[in-house]
């Protein structure tokens, strides 16, 4: 996979509340990028261990699967690409850190590469254009 991108945001709500939001991927209403979810597996724990998004990111549209693990939660919340129509490789992470003081530090890392030739520099611009997004509308539903 190509290099890794990252960006993170303070979120003024306590650690609990943004995990509770990006648990709960059937309303991921919160992010513009992802039209629909349909939860196709779960854990023990009920939380989604499989689930077929459509996304849309503006240049990049695309129907994946992803595989959530869930095995450091709350601190950290990863998912990996099982099947897409166009990506070949997508893996991402949110580091979730309580400051302490009922904020929450929350840093997405993204990595990408599509079945068809892409300049590194429009992949990486895509990639963090989605990230600021994804944490800017996150932090925004917690926020209100």
């Amino acid at each position: 996979m190509s290099d890794i991108s990252e960006n993170s945001i303070t979120i003024e709500a306590p650690i609990g509340e943004v995990v509770a939001v990006l648990t709960d991927l059937a309303t991921s209403t919160w992010s513009t990028a992802i039209k629909s979810v349909e939860v196709q597996d779960k854990d023990a724990t009920g939380r989604a261990s499989k689930a077929k998004m459509s996304i849309d990111a503006g240049v990049m549209k695309d129907r994946v699967v992803l595989d959530y693990d869930w095995s450091k939660s709350p601190s950290e919340i990863s998912f990996s690409l099982d099947e897409a129509d166009l990506l070949t490789e997508m893996s991402g992470t949110y580091e979730i850190t309580d400051n302490g003081d009922d904020t929450t530090t929350v840093t997405y890392s993204l990595g990408t590469a599509l079945s068809m030739p892409v300049p590194d520099m429009m992949r990486r611009k895509v990639e963090m254009t989605t990230i600021e997004q994804t944490i800017t509308q996150l932090k925004q539903k917690l926020e209100g």
